[in-house]
């Protein structure tokens, strides 16, 4: 990139432009090289230790869990299970020996740390934190407005957009327009753009843009994805196509 923004800079400016223009294309392949860490365009951190992703998922968890002032049976099963599920018995109970300590630490200082360590991991991996985290508050049926609000504060330290966190929301908190708040389109939207939508969150929620060898957030991807089949099914059932 930097070599073509040097020939057009020699075109228009001659010698000065083709540096100037050498200068600004090196500036622009950092910005947009995948292992750049800028968080829309995929960027990463250097390769995680396994250890230290479940052990920060679980800080985020206690976060979650305790934002109501409570800590709920239910809240607690479905980590441990989703744990046990993904990583196996032995090493999920491991990790809730020190997840225990952590469900008694300050919650805005678990809040910060797990938002910090997850800040430039790929855009997708971070959208399959926030839908772990809305499945934790789920867990006993309901979300209240106190987790909702801690879980947004996440999401926003982690760098998400808005409208994701509306998405994943909405696959969990139901309403009449739910189909369409996954697709993030309003039900004014044509058959067309439900269309184009569809497409768009497929990509977006596709197992394969994870790049990650984690079965839990894998399984996360799946799910999600079909979530955004179910919404695009049920739009145009509703259409009668």
């Amino acid at each position: 990139m930097k070599w073509v923004f040097a020939f057009i800079g020699y075109f228009l400016y001659r010698f000065p432009g083709a540096i100037s223009g050498f200068f600004l294309g090196s500036l622009a392949e950092q910005f947009f090289q995948p292992n750049s860490g800028n968080p829309i365009f995929g960027g990463v951190s250097p390769r995680p230790d396994p250890a230290q992703f479940e052990l920060h998922l679980l800080m985020l968890s206690a976060a979650v869990i305790k934002a109501d002032g409570e800590v709920k049976p239910e809240e607690l099963r479905f980590v441990r299970n989703y744990f046990i599920a993904q990583y196996g018995e032995a090493r999920a109970t491991n990790l809730f020996k020190i997840f225990n300590q952590e469900i008694k630490n300050e919650t805005q200082n678990m809040t910060a740390t797990g938002s910090r360590y997850f800040k430039n991991y790929r855009y997708e991996t971070r959208l399959q934190i926030l839908h772990f985290l809305f499945g934790i508050a789920h867990a006993d049926g309901q979300i209240k407005t106190s987790e909702e609000n801690k879980i947004f504060q996440i999401a926003t330290n982690l760098g998400l957009l808005r409208s994701d966190i509306e998405s994943i929301k909405a696959m969990f908190i139901k309403s009449t327009d739910t189909a369409y708040k996954i697709l993030e389109i309003t039900p004014h939207a044509t058959d067309a753009e439900v269309k184009k939508a569809y497409r768009t969150m497929a990509k977006k929620y596709h197992p394969d843009k994870l790049r990650s060898q984690d079965p839990a957030m894998i399984k996360g991807a799946k799910e999600k994805f079909q979530e955004v089949q179910r919404a695009y099914e049920s739009i145009q059932k509703s259409r009668g196509n």
